[in-house]
C-alpha cells in the first residue's frame, strides 16, 4: 500500500505554531494548489489543502514560511474525524508533511539589496 503525495502551491496565511501539553511542536498552515485547468471563462480553480507538520520540521515552517511563498509539501494523506459540541462527526482530511522545500528565497523590502562580493571573496577563481 501507497499513501504519497507531493504539492506545489502558496501559503494562503502565515503558519501558526503550536505546541502539544508534552512540548511537541506542530504547524499548520494551508497551500492554495491551482488545478490543471480552467473554467469556461478562463479562471482557473484552486484548491486550499490544510499542512501538518511536527516536530523539528514544524518549527522550522513556522520560522521561514509566510503568506504567500511558493513551497512544495511531500507528505501523506490522512483523515480523522471527531464529534463537535452538538454531537455530530466531523471529518477532517489533511495532508501530514514529511518534507518541505522552500521555492523562493524569504524576500522583505529591507533585504531586497544585491550583496557586494568581490572575486577575492570567492573560494575558487
Amino acid at each position: 500500500m501507497l499513501n504519497r503525495t507531493i504539492l506545489i502551491g502558496r501559503l494562503t496565511k502565515d503558519p501558526e505554531l503550536r505546541y502539544t501539553p508534552t512540548g511537541v511542536a506542530v504547524c499548520q498552515f494551508t497551500l492554495a494548489v491551482d488545478r490543471p485547468f480552467t473554467r469556461e471563462g478562463g479562471e482557473r480553480e484552486t484548491d486550499f489543502i490544510p499542512i501538518v507538520a511536527w516536530r523539528q520540521l514544524a518549527e522550522t515552517c513556522a520560522n521561514y514560511l509566510r503568506k504567500g511563498r511558493l513551497t512544495a509539501v511531500e507528505g501523506r494523506i490522512q483523515i480523522r474525524n471527531y464529534e463537535n459540541n452538538e454531537g455530530r462527526k466531523i471529518y477532517v482530511t489533511e495532508v501530514i508533511a514529511d518534507n518541505v522545500r522552500f521555492l523562493e528565497s524569504n524576500r522583505n523590502s529591507s533585504n531586497d539589496e544585491p550583496i557586494d562580493i568581490s572575486d577575492d571573496d570567492l573560494p575558487f577563481g
